[in-house]
């Protein structure tokens, strides 16, 4: 049976990484996961009993396509907390995770063969669901002095129908100010771009708070999630805002390709809202471990990397170490048992020599990886 050409898309390295390390701890091994990122923490514990209660008085059953009301009154609260944003809760669409956002976008706002920028180094999946779904990603090379983010100068003779931004970034960590934000947005506005702000590692910030897209525009789409700050990677629940006169264009999709999000999922993610004083205890962890990795990579001999301003990633130039980030990382898993994740994920042309190092998990398990890493590359063999 054949195989159509939008079902060819490269894979998700880091998922190949994770089962790599899976297969090692299945063999005995101890592994240290900084591959992905994953917080090591469990969904708050008010979710949990949200939803064991639920469970007994309910069968759970389908919820109307955008999501529970009061979830979606919730999360427009969540703005007003936050970002000082009053949001219609009808603008909010609760989805199946941030990848069913992005489908939704993606089908949205685009036609078939019509082209999307996105920075590099970026979320690998953009470029593949983008793929997948007949549109032509176009890769934007960000720069180290703008701190790995695009700038409206990068956009300059590039043609295209749309842009993604990341802020906090993955795999860098690093933030848009509402300055640079705002350039980016009136540059997209200007030229008829539709601008999609991912803003899922909001919440995980370790110096000034991320700017949201809705602080600037209301003809934006932003798209969030559980997975991150609120620590519901497998739940699979994340919303989208959207401006008013798309709700209804979300919605049918929505119908037809997910019926709804998850039940269940949106019913702990309901009491997660409230469970914040859990939520910045682990991001205090994050924080510790951020503070570990700054000053333990660099002893290791992984010394350029820029401070992340959020999020939970270090992405390091290991240009000075290798040309093959994958054969690498390989190396690094088989000699110490951590895992780590090549660049090739993030940047196709650059990423050969870059490596992601994450720091979701626990404090005592970044510690331990990081003695094994200084171990190993002072034993290593230099290229």
């Amino acid at each position: 049976m054949r195989v159509s050409s939008r079902g060819v898309v490269d894979p998700f390295i880091v998922m190949d990484v994770m089962e790599q390390a899976r297969a090692a701890e299945a063999a005995g091994r101890s592994v240290i996961h900084m591959e992905v990122g994953q917080p090591g923490t469990p969904a708050p514990k008010g979710a949990r009993l949200a939803l064991a209660k639920a469970m007994e008085a309910s069968p759970l059953g389908y919820t109307v396509a955008l999501g529970m009301p009061e979830l979606r009154a919730g999360i427009a609260a969540l703005y007003l907390h936050w970002y000082g944003v009053t949001l219609d809760p009808a603008r909010v669409i609760v989805t199946s995770g941030s990848s069913a956002a992005f489908l939704l976008a993606f089908t949205a706002l685009f036609d078939a063969g019509e082209k999307v920028g996105l920075g590099e180094p970026g979320y690998p999946s953009y470029r593949q669901i983008l793929r997948a779904l007949s549109l032509h990603p176009v890769g934007i090379p960000t720069s180290s002095r703008n701190r790995l983010q695009p700038v409206p100068g990068d956009l300059e003779n590039v043609d295209i129908s749309g842009m993604i931004v990341a802020s906090p970034g993955n795999p860098s960590g690093t933030m848009l100010d509402r300055a640079a934000l705002s350039d980016l947005i009136e540059h997209c506005a200007d030229r008829k771009i539709s601008f999609i702000s991912d803003e899922i590692y909001h919440g995980l910030h370790y110096g000034d708070r991320a700017t949201s897209a809705l602080e600037i525009s209301d003809d934006v789409y932003v798209i969030n999630s559980f997975s991150k700050y609120f620590s519901m990677t497998g739940w699979r629940v994340g919303w989208m805002v959207v401006p008013t006169d798309h709700v209804r264009v979300i919605e049918r999709l929505a119908q037809n390709m997910f019926i709804c999000p998850p039940h269940a999922s949106q019913i702990a993610a309901l009491a997660a809202l409230d469970c914040i004083e859990e939520l910045e205890a682990n991001r205090a962890i994050y924080a510790e471990n951020r503070r570990l990795m700054l000053d333990g990579l660099p002893k290791a001999g992984f010394a350029r990397i820029a401070p992340p301003d959020g999020a939970f990633y270090v992405y390091a130039d290991v240009s000075d170490l290798t040309d093959d980030s994958l054969s690498f990382s390989s190396e690094i898993l088989t000699q110490t048992g951590v895992a780590v994740t090549p660049g090739l994920d993030f940047d196709p042309v650059r990423g050969a020599r870059t490596l992601r190092f994450s720091y979701a998990r626990s404090t005592a398990e970044i510690s331990d990886g990081l003695k094994r890493l200084q171990h190993f590359m002072s034993t290593r063999s230099k290229p």
